[in-house]
């Protein structure tokens, strides 16, 4: 919610928007009510932090609304996900053309006197052997997009979903202990309803966590969501599954990864070296 109406002093009713068997359904304030469609500089908006994995409200936290409460751009979106895909577009694909065939150069038949119609080379498309006709080269798919419009794409995706109820923020690492394993993860995400049935979930770590991404990575985990590093989620990774549950850490430190189109140029040289320090903690500690 902005700053400008007044801060809840009250617990809202979220059942509408997701289940009323959820723990998170009554302090999550209902920012869709309060969000200006643009918001303003210096404006606030207020979102719950929750404890893993128990999933109980802790506090309050305000963010800048120019982070969470972005209007929805479809147009800026589609951009973003056109450019991710191109960029994974591997090109590889590789044919021969009639240039690249290793042969002599002389002709099959003579030009004339044959009867036959004309013929060149043992190369030519039309032949068994010869080279293809157009076929692919490998080729670079990846196409351009100025940094500030990802950001401000990355951004308005994760706004879509913290207006839709969708944007769950834990304050304790996503991580499993020793005696808990799969069986414990698919309770969490069918008593939450995070599963199959209901879109499955994204779980962003703020580091690798070799246990929970070797869980998630079992066939009967993967119907019900996956987990992403910090460092791997994209636009595409957002708007894909039904609900994001996201390490505090990690969402801060993306959020200052993605503020190209509003920090001056000192601050984004400051946030790319928090993301570096980051990345080099992320990696020993895994």
């Amino acid at each position: 919610m902005a700053t400008e109406a007044p801060l809840p002093t009250v617990a809202y009713d979220r059942s509408d928007l997701v289940g009323s068997s959820s723990p998170y359904n009554t302090f999550l304030p209902y920012s869709k009510v309060y969000a200006p469609n643009s918001p303003s500089p210096g404006s606030q908006v207020l979102t719950t932090i929750y404890s893993w994995p128990a999933l109980e409200p802790l506090r309050f936290e305000s963010y800048p609304s120019n982070h969470l409460s972005l209007p929805l751009r479809r147009d800026i979106l589609h951009r973003a996900v056109v450019y991710e895909g191109d960029k994974t577009r591997q090109g590889t694909a590789s044919t021969k053309w009639r240039g690249d065939v290793h042969g002599s150069n002389r002709k099959v038949l003579p030009q004339k006197g044959t009867g036959h119609a004309r013929a060149g080379d043992r190369k030519s498309p039309i032949r068994k052997g010869g080279g293809v006709a157009f076929g692919p080269h490998p080729r670079d798919f990846s196409t351009g997009l100025q940094r500030k419009v990802y950001d401000l794409a990355w951004r308005t995706a994760l706004s879509y979903r913290y207006s839709k109820g969708e944007l769950l923020i834990v304050d304790n690492p996503i991580a499993l202990e020793k005696p808990l394993g799969a069986r414990y993860l698919t309770n969490v995400f069918l008593g939450n309803e995070w599963g199959s049935g209901f879109g499955r979930a994204t779980l962003v770590t703020s580091a690798f966590r070799a246990r929970l991404f070797r869980e998630m990575d079992l066939p009967e985990m993967l119907r019900h969501g996956v987990v992403k590093d910090m460092f791997d989620v994209d636009v595409k990774d957002l708007l894909m599954t039904g609900r994001i549950v996201i390490e505090k850490h990690a969402l801060d430190t993306i959020l200052q990864a993605h503020i190209s189109d509003i920090g001056p140029k000192n601050t984004m040289k400051h946030a790319a070296k928090l993301v570096g320090i980051a990345r080099e903690t992320a990696f020993e500690s895994a």
